[in-house]
This record gives C-alpha cells, sequence and structure tokens, in this order.
C-alpha cells in the first residue's frame, strides 16, 4: 500500500467514526477549528507570503495571484465562513420523505453522508478551510489536493485544522493534504477508487477538463464562469450600470463576475454604459456594432464570445432581443451564472425559463452565486452539471441518502 492509499485507507477510518458523532459535537470542533485559525493567522500569513512570493517570480498572472492572497480580513472571514458552517442545520439523519405501500413497508428517504470526498483544486487557499468545513459537518472525510502554487499556505491551514480537531471528538484524521503537487500525484488521487466516494476539481478548464476526461472516481463539475449579463429595452440605466459594474469589477477573478455583455438594440443608453464601463478601467471586446458605437473597443473575435477572461475585460455584443441573448448565451454560456436585467416581466420570465444555467438571475448581480450569499456558510464549489447537486455545493449537496424500509414480516409474493 502507498503513501496515497495510506492516506485513503485512515480517511476512509475516521468518517466511518466521523458518522456516529452527533451534531453538537461536529459544531463543537468546527469552532475549535475556526477559533484556531484566527489565533494563528500571523503564521498563515508568513506561510502565504512564500506562496505569493513564488507566485510572483514566476509570473503568477495578477487575477490567480487575487485568488491565492490572504490577508487578515479573508483569515477572518474565512474563520467566520467555519463558524457559519457550524450555525447551519445538520442534514445528516434528516428524512427527505416518507410513505407506506400497500404491503404494509415504511419507506423513509433519508440523507447521508457521501464517504470521503477528494478536492483538487487551484491557487485559492480559502479552499481548503471551506471544504474542510462543509465535509466535516455533513459527515465526510476529505483528501485536499491543491495546488503548488499554494503549498505552503494550504499546508499550514491544514496542520491549524488538525491541531484544533486533536481536542475534539472528531477524528484529526478526517482531513488529509496530499502534498504530492505533481501530475503523477493527481493521477493517483483520480484513481483511488477503493477510498474516494466522489471527486471535486474546482479551478480552471484546463484542470476541470483533465479531472473530467481522466478520473474513474466519480466527478461532480465545477464548471467554468462564462457568465452573461444581457440589458433589456426596458432596462433601467442606473440599474443597469451598477449591475454590470459590479459583476465586472468587484471583483473579476472569480468565476461568478460577468465575462459577456449582451445589450439589445433598443436599449438607450448603450453609449453611457460602455463609457462607465471603460472609466471603471474595464477593457471592451465588441462586436462591430460595439466598435462602432465607441471606437476604443477592441473587435470581438468568436474565441471573445468563449472567453473566462477573468481580468478587467469584458466581451460586448448587440443583439436584438431577448430571445437573440438567450440563443447566444446556449452557444457560448458554460451554466454558471447568467443574468436579466429588465423591467418587463413577459422578458424576464422568457430568460428565466429558457436559460440553461445552475443559476438565472433577475435584476441582481451574478456575483451573488456563492455559498456565503446563499446561505449556506460556505461553498465547496459550483456545480454546472446535472447531477444531485448543481449550483453552490453546501451542506445538503455533500449529502447523499438512503432508503430505510420498515416492515413486519413481510416477504414478496
Amino acid at each position: 500500500m502507498n503513501q496515497i492509499e495510506q492516506m485513503g485507507a485512515a480517511l476512509k477510518r475516521a468518517q466511518r467514526t466521523l458518522e456516529t458523532l452527533d451534531v453538537a459535537q461536529k459544531n463543537e470542533a468546527l469552532c475549535a477549528i475556526a477559533a484556531h485559525l484566527e489565533a494563528n493567522t500571523e503564521s498563515i500569513l508568513t506561510a502565504n507570503a512564500k506562496d505569493m512570493a513564488a507566485g510572483r517570480e514566476k509570473g503568477m498572472s495578477e487575477s490567480l495571484l487575487d485568488r491565492l492572497l490572504l490577508t487578515k480580513e479573508r483569515v477572518s472571514a474565512i474563520a467566520d465562513g467555519v463558524r457559519q458552517v457550524a450555525e447551519l442545520p445538520d442534514p445528516v439523519g434528516q428524512i427527505i420523505e416518507s410513505w407506506q405501500t400497500e404491503t404494509g413497508l415504511r419507506i423513509e428517504k433519508v440523507r447521508v453522508p457521501i464517504g470521503v470526498i477528494g478536492m483538487i483544486y487551484e491557487a485559492r487557499p480559502n479552499v481548503t478551510a471551506d471544504s474542510a468545513a462543509l465535509t466535516l459537518k455533513s459527515g465526510n472525510a476529505v483528501m485536499l489536493r491543491g495546488s503548488a502554487s499554494a503549498l505552503q499556505s494550504n499546508k499550514m491551514i491544514t496542520a491549524l485544522m488538525k491541531e484544533a480537531l486533536a481536542t475534539t471528538a472528531v477524528p484529526a484524521d478526517c482531513i488529509a493534504l496530499l502534498e504530492d503537487v505533481t501530475h503523477e500525484g493527481a493521477e493517483q488521487m483520480m484513481h483511488l477508487t477503493k477510498y474516494l466516494s466522489v471527486l471535486i476539481p474546482r479551478g480552471g478548464a484546463g484542470l476541470i477538463a483533465n479531472v473530467v476526461q481522466n478520473a474513474k472516481v466519480p466527478v461532480i463539475e465545477t464548471g467554468v464562469g462564462n457568465c452573461h449579463i444581457f440589458i433589456d429595452e426596458s432596462a433601467k440605466p442606473d440599474m443597469a450600470a451598477a449591475l454590470t459594474l459590479n459583476a465586472k469589477t468587484q471583483r473579476p477573478s472569480v468565476c461568478n463576475a460577468a465575462e459577456t455583455l449582451l445589450v439589445a438594440q433598443g436599449y438607450g443608453e448603450k453609449e453611457a454604459l460602455l463609457s462607465a464601463l471603460a472609466d471603471a478601467g474595464v477593457t471592451l471586446h465588441g462586436d462591430q456594432a460595439v466598435c462602432a458605437l465607441f471606437p476604443d473597443a477592441l473587435p470581438a473575435g468568436e474565441t471573445d464570445y468563449a472567453e473566462e477572461y477573468l481580468s478587467l475585460d469584458i466581451c460586448v455584443k448587440i443583439v436584438a432581443d431577448v430571445k437573440e441573448a438567450v440563443s447566444h448565451i446556449e452557444r457560448y454560456g458554460t451554466g454558471h451564472t447568467e443574468l436579466i436585467v429588465t423591467e418587463n416581466a413577459e422578458h424576464a420570465a422568457y430568460f428565466m425559463k429558457n436559460v440553461d444555467a445552475a443559476c438565472v438571475n433577475h435584476n441582481a448581480s451574478t456575483r451573488f452565486t456563492d455559498g456565503g450569499m446563499f446561505g449556506f456558510g460556505a461553498e465547496i464549489g459550483i456545480s454546472t452539471q446535472k447531477t444531485h447537486a448543481r449550483g453552490p455545493l453546501g451542506l445538503r449537496e455533500l449529502t447523499i441518502y438512503k432508503y430505510l424500509v420498515h416492515g413486519d414480516g413481510q416477504i414478496r409474493q
């Protein structure tokens, strides 16, 4: 048995113990983790500074550096997220539905942990703590495999979490960090079918595609965020500008930031909206109509319509109406989050019914697609596929179910 198999076996044993604990014991452990992370903020920042220095030396992009960066405020937010998870209802053991059959059997559909969850992710060290908190509360163990760029941060956060768990009823072995950040290490993890119940990749398109195509462990795919904003002709100009600027500029390096702006031909404030984006430092990549309206825009090619920029860039296209906007999104969207800005209830209903995405918004920024914003405390990723879980993956999405069948001696004839 090699090292990763030993890790998998230890996680599986720890998960069986974790599954027997009550919610008070799990919440106590989460609060201990939050307090210990906060008390050791300086140690976390020192480790993160090493990752940041190495990232800059390697020429890492500003968007990736932003994902990697930890500050006192971000560490505090991580700890708060763990506490929020502790405050949430425990889904484990919840009866989803129950019924009685003609034969007198009483059947209950009950939430249970998935088992051992594998996380393969890039850059963002907050994912280390978020994943551990959510899996712990939902009764799952977790194998974490971050990227080389965040290795020092992830090692420190994991070590601190395990130190905290050592003082609680929750086994410290329910969290494990795979420090082998080579391709070979990731491949071994993707083939660990004996120990991992499911694998969740979180990162760029290349990482996600690699896991989906090569994993033997079942995968919940978290998707790339080519998120669209459609400005309908009835949109209020102030609202259209505020939502567009927030969705694009509030934090451009994340998957729920807007990447494409579709504007109805009949919208009367197109130039003002484009100017507002440019004034905010956004580079516009536009179709022919946009470039005619706004000469500073760069001509958009076919690749721009499918691009997840993760930067202060946006692709802009003028469309005839809501139907053309929906058709464009169907062709280029990634199923993450799509937004319509409109005062026309009929257009809003058409958009929300016909756009196929995990989250479809009406007059609300794409930046709200987030576990914390949804009241989940944190998230383990945003699922863009159609499995048992779609959208922000919170506690309930980290459970599966089993059927409890109660009888009094029935046999099948």
